[in-house]
């Protein structure tokens, strides 16, 4: 789902639809009831569709489909699980757990923003965009085979608020609460100039039992299965090791439309892996079937064994459509030693990406610059006229000198020579933290009270040291100390939680239509919130003026400007130290798996949800 905060693994990688619904009478104050939600309205499918046009109905069911997760939501970690509550702060949460658990609506792959019913069979919105009342399938059921009320819908988006984890009860902010009428009619309260997309991404999150959790915490990291509705029940799991989810066969909605030609495998397996390079064998040796590539190297060097030159294994590169988001070294403004941007702005002189993408990468990424890269959201060039309407519009909110950043060409990091120590660089870099009051003494770079600059590169995997190496190396002909510093993943979880550390990687991906996750990742509310995607620490008045414009963006077109005015802010911070992106995935696979027949689409991997097990090559 794009609206649930998901991450990616890091790579070396208020109108709505005018359709009306059959169901229910007219209320009073309401529009029409809709078969589906998008930010802006417009939906694809109309009411009576029978299956998304990317899916094949009569794709054959069974088998299994075993993968290392590539992303990771909320408290989820990508090297080890101790949890199956993927929703609070607390635990490293499994990955897959959203697949028990129904929600309001289903997300379509080939359209931006657009969900579609699936407990909900249909959604009425109130005249002033302030109440969404949604009418329950009366078929809904949990797995125990009780019925799915509008009591248990209206108890898990009230419990998420108060005790879900802090990136949901951001999100949630302006969902003012929830309300059941009856069994089967729900009501939500927004406040008014709430964010366009916080309605899809309350309809987007699970629903819980709310006479499971009259007898069990919520809030507390547990390994019991717990009660849901959803396609898949928990199977078999060791912790941190794999679990399972086995597809129930009495799934009470595997008939409905938007899940026609999905949830096909009897069996989705995750399994974990704290090195990369052992994963990697154990799929040269068939212990998982699918592999999403992220180390270009091994792409390049390490696709050459039996299985693949057989034709047991298979390669293919898909294109990725959707914003490759931020990727980079996420440098932590909480700690004094960043909080000048000429220090902040002088890392990134230190760290060589031409130089790295060739000797190490293969050649395989393009350098990242903007935080919606490989979307039409990033900003480039001076500002356009329709962004320079809306820098005038703010008027007297900006200074002289914030307008005239806004309007000049964004920054970009540095270009080297690629010999891995350009000099003009270094120069360069030096000449910034001059200027910012530090100098060398012994080698060694000291503020004006004698203290050196150290830097900590926090992970929790080993991917990326030997990138980090050369950065630091840099760093070290500057008078930096820096060190790559390899913790665990669940004490790596907690310090990103309270935000210690001094500089970590992180890929953001933001929605096609970003909105209130926005101020999740840099909104000022979430710089000091434990677990919130706010990384830097940002808390600037005037990136959070333009977050507000992008909210409240009526058009796409209108919209899509104030997200590059607003990446041409954040890009002036220096908050970062860009790496790299690639718009593709290349996947791997054992040759057991099959597409459907017919177009692929556009804005999601969809595997393994459109797949289906068949001896048969995908493409």
């Amino acid at each position: 789902m794009p609206w649930l905060g998901r991450r990616s693994v890091a790579q070396e990688t208020a109108p709505q639809s005018t359709v009306p619904s059959a169901a229910g009478a007219p209320v009073s104050g309401f529009g029409p009831e809709r078969h589906g939600l998008s930010v802006f309205g417009d939906l694809k499918y109309p009411i009576d569709f029978a299956h998304f046009d990317y899916v094949d109905p009569a794709s054959p069911t069974g088998g299994t489909f075993s993968q290392v997760g590539p992303t990771a939501a909320f408290n989820q970690s990508f090297q080890t699980f101790n949890s199956l509550n993927g929703y609070i702060l607390k635990g490293d949460g499994a990955q897959g757990l959203d697949l028990i658990f129904d929600t309001l609506m289903a997300r379509a792959f080939d359209e931006p923003d657009a969900i579609y019913g699936l407990v909900a069979q249909s959604v009425a919105v109130s005249e002033d965009g302030t109440l969404y009342r949604f009418r329950l399938r009366p078929q809904a059921r949990f797995h125990d085979g009780t019925k799915l009320t509008a009591e248990d819908v209206a108890f898990s988006l009230n419990l998420l608020k108060s005790k879900g984890h802090p990136i949901i009860a951001q999100n949630l902010r302006d969902m003012e609460g929830a309300e059941a009428e009856g069994a089967e009619i729900v009501t939500l309260r927004f406040a008014p100039r709430r964010a366009r997309d916080v309605p899809l991404f309350a309809a987007s999150l699970p629903i819980f039992s709310k006479a499971y959790y009259s007898s069990t915490p919520f809030d507390a990291s547990s390994l019991e299965p717990p009660l849901g509705s959803g396609a898949y029940k928990v199977g078999r799991f060791e912790v941190g090791r794999f679990i399972e989810y086995r597809r129930d066969p009495d799934y009470w909605a595997k008939d409905l439309p938007v899940n026609a030609g999905v949830n096909n495998f009897d069996v989705l397996r995750y399994e974990y892996f704290r090195d990369r390079e052992v994963g990697f064998e154990a799929f040269k040796a068939r212990a998982y079937l699918f592999r999403q590539e992220f180390t270009a190297r091994t792409w390049a060097t390490g696709y050459d064994f039996p299985a693949l030159n057989e034709g047991r294994v298979k390669r293919e590169i898909l294109p990725d459509r959707t914003p490759s988001g931020a990727q980079g070294w996420f440098l932590n403004l909480r700690r004094l030693k960043f909080a000048d941007p000429r220090v902040r702005e002088a890392l990134s002189y230190a760290f060589d990406f031409e130089w790295t993408n060739k000797n190490l990468m293969y050649d395989a990424y393009r350098r990242t610059t903007s935080f919606f890269e490989n979307s039409d959201l990033k900003a480039e060039g001076p500002a356009g006229p329709d962004e320079v309407a809306l820098i005038a519009r703010l008027g007297d909110r900006l200074s002289a000198e914030d307008v005239a950043v806004l309007k000049a060409p964004p920054w970009s990091p540095p270009v080297s020579d690629g010999s891995g120590q350009d000099r003009a660089l270094r120069r360069r870099g030096t000449q910034l933290l001059r200027e910012a009051g530090w100098t060398v003494k012994n080698g060694r770079l000291v503020d004006p009270q004698g203290e050196g600059l150290t830097i900590e590169f926090l992970d929790d995997e080993n991917g990326l040291e030997r990138h980090t190496a050369p950065f630091i190396k840099n760093l070290e002909l500057l008078g930096i100390a820096a060190n790559f510093r390899l913790v665990d993943s669940p004490q790596y979880q907690r310090r990103l939680n309270d935000f210690d550390f001094d500089a970590t990687v992180r890929r953001f991906s933001l929605s096609t239509v970003p909105g209130e996750s926005l101020r999740n990742y840099f909104g000022s509310s979430a710089a000091n919130t434990p677990g919130s995607n706010n990384l830097s620490g940002i808390a600037d008045p005037i990136v959070d003026l333009l977050i507000e414009e992008v909210i409240a963006a009526p058009t796409r077109d209108q919209l899509r400007t104030a997200c590059r005015v607003l990446d041409r802010r954040l890009r002036a911070g220096r908050y970062w130290v860009p790496q790299w992106y690639s718009a593709e995935f290349r996947i791997a696979f054992w040759d057991e798996f099959g597409w459907p027949s017919a177009p692929r689409p556009t804005y999601a991997r969809a595997i393994p949800e459109l797949w289906s097990a068949r001896t048969r090559s995908a493409g």
